[in-house]
């Protein structure tokens, strides 16, 4: 099975910038399209990026288009978020997930078949 690892969360001041990574290993090549979560305490799990794989189409939630980018490097199978203008709403614990499925829009958590353990971002005022 796929196992992903995400790096590069931290306690940064508002306004800064942080870039998350998230390493793939195992059966990659079934990979179809991976995107970020991020989970706040108290609330569900926030879609915030998908990308395709192969393609490298992007979507973003409204919440963060313009401040976050996702993009991917098929050879090292690492999946990024440029994180910009941080602000502290955007503190909570950051996911990258895969998903090997063709079907749907890659919003939601159900979609996706494989998670990584998160990393933590907090932003101060």
């Amino acid at each position: 099975q796929v196992q992903l690892v995400e790096s590069g969360g931290g306690l940064v001041q508002a306004g800064a910038s942080l870039r998350l990574s998230c390493a793939a290993s195992g059966p990659t090549g079934s990979i179809y399209a991976m995107g970020w979560f991020r989970q706040a305490p108290g609330k569900e799990r926030e879609f915030l990026a998908t990308i395709n794989w192969v393609g490298g189409n992007t979507v973003y939630a409204d919440s963060v288009k313009g401040r976050f980018t996702i993009s991917r490097d098929n050879a090292k199978r690492t999946l990024f978020l440029q994180m910009n203008s941080l602000k502290p709403e955007d503190t909570a614990v950051y996911y990258c997930a895969a998903s090997f499925s063709y079907h749907g829009n890659h919003y939601y958590t159900r979609e996706y078949d494989y998670w990584g353990q998160g990393t933590q971002v907090t932003v101060s005022s």
